[in-house]
């Protein structure tokens, strides 16, 4: 792994804008180069402290999905080296991390799919005894597996905003029901292929966020990342047990943590210890490892 990177400074290229964890600049009219820095967010804060080797590994999982998932929909890549689209200079800060694809445009929604019960989709049960307004049967304990896998959309928020739950109808109305189905049904058969294949893996994906975009002819594209550590919630399937909040390799280790501190989830984000960011970045390498060995 190279050096933490917490933000990139590409200076050969526009930059069109960052988010929480991805820094994008414009490639010619019709590309963007996506460089996926360390930066680590929580309650849709961003943190102080770059997680070592995150977005290497964030790439690397993403781009193992892409290609896995490819005969479900297409996808944003266009098989372009990234570091022949900047600067020499600037090689090393897109060197493994980093993807050239094609600018589409974003559908305003995140299509977040849940296998099992875990995390507000638990608290949402337990107070109503639905999921996002899904009636569920009673009885189901914490992180148990669904009976099937429920599609609950969100907004997408601007960064610093909270993504809010939203329903199907609502998802039908702001983008058409055809392509709401199409959305729906899409992120449905990724996450139980996804699932499928991690289980045998010794991973169990909880839940996940997709995203999609469009091209001009309308044609629905996987865009943005794709079961990754960052969007999705990894557990080892060895010690997994109904009634108990699992271990995991992604980002709730840190979650977790900030739990015990006495902070306000406000901007800015407390300061990581050594430890805690030694043992995140280890957790992020080891789904890697796990996904593709």
């Amino acid at each position: 792994m190279t050096s933490p990177l917490y933000q990139s400074s590409i200076k050969s290229l526009p930059l069109l804008g960052r988010g929480k964890v991805r820094d994008n600049y414009a490639v010619g009219d019709d590309k963007m180069l996506i460089v996926t820095s360390d930066r680590l967010s929580a309650f849709d804060v961003i943190l102080p402290d770059p997680i070592p080797g995150k977005g290497e590994v964030l790439t690397a999982v993403a781009n193992f999905w892409f290609d896995r998932l490819g005969h479900i929909i297409p996808n944003q890549l266009t098989g372009i080296d990234p570091e022949t689209v900047v600067a020499p200079d600037e090689r090393a800060q897109v060197r493994g991390r980093a993807i050239v694809v094609k600018r589409l445009k974003p559908l305003p929604i995140e299509a977040v799919v849940r296998g099992y019960l875990i995390g507000s989709g638990w608290k949402d049960y337990q107070a109503t005894g639905k999921v996002c307004g899904i009636a569920l049967p009673a009885g189901l304990k914490m992180a148990q597996q669904l009976p099937e896998p429920l599609f609950t959309p969100s907004t997408k928020a601007e960064l610093g905003d909270h993504d809010e739950n939203i329903d199907y109808a609502t998802v039908e109305k702001t983008i058409g029901p055809a392509l709401a189905a199409q959305m729906r049904d899409t992120a449905i058969r990724l996450y139980k292929e996804a699932a499928a294949y991690a289980r045998t893996r010794g991973i169990i994906i909880a839940d996940t966020k997709f995203e999609f975009g469009l091209d001009a002819a309308g044609k629905l594209y996987l865009i943005d990342e794709v079961l990754t550590p960052d969007s999705s919630r990894f557990w080892p399937a060895d010690t997994y047990e109904v009634g108990k909040s699992p271990a995991s390799f992604d980002k709730q280790f840190v979650r977790d943590y900030l739990e015990t501190l006495d902070w306000n989830k406000q901007a800015p984000g407390p300061r990581l210890p050594a430890a805690i960011l030694e043992k995140t970045t280890a957790k992020y390498r080891e789904a890697l490892q796990r996904l593709t060995a």
